[in-house]
């Protein structure tokens, strides 16, 4: 049986980051015809228009990782009632240049996790204009922003809430429909 790839790009670049506890957690509530691949986006050059018909390894390495995925899973926290500053570059980086876009077409799961009581509600409202914009078809329903709290889920993947397990996996079962609904066009 051959694996839906997807690109997960996390929105943070801390070691003890929670949204990269949140993608592991995710991918392991899929089922084995799915394949997750984490992203690098810490070693990117600040974006330049300049630096477009000469990129860096890194940024070849983005692109060709996401131009090689058949869909994206964005899992991102939110820094001042938006998106991280690491998670724009990268994206305008696999954007351009214009008509070039690695993200075009590749459907799109949004989903964090923060401290905050309102998990990464307004991050993850940005992140989905930007997303619009750049061509990809986005799950609307049912959204998810997690509120961190200790012992929600360990670095193996294991939710240590029933509660939230379900939940999750409610959310990851729609994720993987869209992406097969739109994958198989």
């Amino acid at each position: 049986m051959s694996s839906t790839r997807i690109a997960v790009v996390i929105g943070s670049i801390r070691n003890d980051s929670i949204n990269r506890k949140l993608a592991i957690a995710l991918a392991a509530l899929a089922p084995e015809e799915f394949s997750f691949e984490h992203v690098r986006i810490d070693d990117l050059p600040p974006y330049s228009q300049d630096l477009e018909q000469a990129p860096s390894e890194q940024v070849r390495r983005l692109k060709t990782h996401i131009a090689s995925s058949q869909a994206v899973l964005f899992v991102t926290p939110e820094y001042n009632r938006s998106i991280p500053g690491v998670l724009k570059n990268a994206i305008d980086h696999a954007s351009r240049p214009y008509g070039q876009s690695a993200w075009a077409g590749k459907p799109a799961g949004v989903i964090g996790a923060s401290v905050g009581a309102i998990g990464s509600a307004i991050a993850q409202q940005h992140l989905r204009t930007i997303l619009a914009y750049l061509d990809m078809p986005t799950l609307g329903q049912p959204e998810a922003f997690i509120q961190y709290k200790e012992g929600l889920f360990d670095e193996r993947g294991h939710i240590g809430v029933e509660e939230t397990r379900k939940f999750l996996q409610n959310w990851m079962d729609k994720y993987l429909a869209f992406v097969k609904l739109h994958t198989a066009r």
